[in-house]
């Protein structure tokens, strides 16, 4: 009677090990990739009170992969990844390009937000390795008293700690509100 309990365990485990033997560790390269995987506009409502315009957020994600797995910023490495990223290229490890169309040519158009963005490490306390996932960036563009609406798309790209830069992608076009300035 043991021996039929027993049994569909010693199944169960057999079967567990020989999907898991089947895994082949992916052979990413150790510059990291990046792909366009979405634009999404979000109308938000106005709030009450001063400083709470109506706004649309806007969600850029993209997918990535990387042989080394070391993409990303910790909380204790911050400051020092943060002076290595400014003194090569004056970005973090995140880049976002804005472009709005006027005069049925694109122009880049500078965002002081966009100066300097950093994402937490994507694979703090696991092995080195191959990684790969998507990262998801949130804009606010607020209405003002006077705005004109643009189409807009953005060229974005990465890198890791060893300064390695990823290609470049280009999102769609939507179209948000921009202050007049």
């Amino acid at each position: 009677m043991r021996r039929q309990q027993i049994q569909p365990y010693l199944f169960v485990v057999g079967i567990a090990l020989i999907l898991s033997s089947c895994f082949t560790e992916p052979n990413y390269s150790n510059t990291p990739e990046i792909e366009f995987k979405g634009l999404f506009r979000y109308p938000l409502a106005a709030g009450t009170g001063v400083g709470k315009p109506k706004r649309d957020s806007v969600v850029i994600t993209i997918g990535f992969k990387d042989g080394d797995g070391n993409l990303g910023t910790s909380a204790s490495s911050y400051k020092a990844d943060s002076i290595r990223y400014a003194s090569s290229g004056k970005w973090g490890n995140y880049e976002i390009k804005t472009f709005r169309l006027v005069n049925k040519q694109y122009e880049e158009y500078s965002q002081p937000v966009l100066l300097t963005l950093i994402f937490p490490n994507l694979a703090e306390n696991k092995p080195s390795g191959p990684i790969e996932g998507t990262l998801d960036f949130n804009q606010i563009f607020p209405y003002g008293t006077r705005n004109t609406i643009y189409p807009t798309k953005f060229q974005i790209r990465i890198r890791d700690r060893d300064l390695n830069v990823s290609n470049v992608i280009e999102t769609d076009t939507l179209w948000v509100p921009y202050q007049d300035r």
